[in-house]
């Protein structure tokens, strides 16, 4: 019987199953192709963000009037600082002035809260949902009555402790250790839990605005007056510090308002307000045992 063999399979070919593409994996040539056509596609231009001329403008009205309120404040005051505890003169007089330092001190470290409500109040008009004109001063009048009260506030304090013990704030009697005693107590509030929470609400104004939006002109007014209420929160302990120094000296004035934009505006959120505490710290020391070089400086 004879068998029908085939031919041999040669040695040196290799098996088929090598040669075979799998399902869905891209032969030699299409590699080639893609690779050719991902290096002659052109690379789109990354877009650069657009600043809105209006949102400009808000910040430029803000800053004009804070550099206005500092031209006012400094006419105002001119010769009036003496030293620790300055008398803060007559109810009229001192609410004024307060006004007028609010804006000057407050203005810079508040625009990106007053920012964020304005760009969601164009929003709300471009998809058709209620948003009152002017409703953005409206919010910043409501910030500032509640530093107002605030301020009204301390002065009565301050006013009913001078009546009951009139040589309290003597440095004679012992005034300038009080005031070392009032500025390491705002040193210390600095560290507080009380104090980072608040400075969290002002340092996120977008997450504000969204979660106490309301509409119309008494919205925009409540919502001034709450974040005002979160501001005072945050500082009235480097107020009080500014009553302990001198409210009266533009120098101080200028420290303590530095000091709130320093920990509201800059990105190291931990490092800025520990770095207040410690100015607070040496600056009380100073009241303390420097009394002099404190006072009459300009400071």
């Amino acid at each position: 019987m004879h068998l029908k063999v085939g031919p041999e399979r040669r040695s040196d070919m290799p098996p088929r199953t090598l040669f075979r593409r799998r399902r869905g994996q891209p032969t030699a040539r299409g590699v080639v192709s893609v690779a050719a056509t991902s290096a002659t596609a052109p690379v789109p231009p990354t877009a650069t963000p657009r600043i809105d001329p209006r949102e400009l403008g808000l910040i430029a009205v803000l800053l004009l009037l804070a550099a206005a309120g500092w031209f006012v404040t400094s006419a105002q005051l001119g010769g009036m600082d003496m030293g620790s505890w300055t008398d803060p003169g007559p109810a009229g007089f001192f609410v004024t002035t307060w006004v007028v330092m609010l804006v000057a001190m407050m203005f810079p470290s508040v625009a990106p809260m007053v920012l964020a409500y304005d760009r969601i109040q164009r929003h709300r008009r471009k998809t058709g949902r209620p948003a009152p004109a002017g409703g953005t001063a409206l919010f910043v009048g409501g910030y500032l009555l509640t530093w107002t009260v605030f301020g009204l506030v301390a002065y009565s304090l301050y006013a009913s402790v001078a009546w009951a013990f009139p040589e309290v704030f003597g440095p004679d009697q012992g005034g300038r250790y009080l005031a070392a005693g009032t500025i390491l107590l705002a040193a210390v509030y600095q560290l507080t839990p009380a104090k980072n929470v608040s400075l969290m609400k002002c340092r996120t104004p977008m997450d504000f605005i969204l979660h106490r939006m309301r509409p119309g002109y008494r919205g925009a007014l409540r919502m001034g007056v709450e974040h005002g209420a979160w501001c005072v929160g945050c500082c009235w302990a480097l107020m009080v510090a500014l009553f302990a120094l001198g409210v009266m000296s533009i120098g101080w004035m200028a420290a303590v308002g530095a000091f709130i934009a320093g920990e509201k505006l800059l990105p190291w959120k931990r490092l800025a307000n520990r770095s207040v505490a410690l100015a607070l710290a040496v600056i009380a020391l100073g009241v303390a045992l420097l009394p002099g070089a404190m006072n009459g400086t300009g400071m």
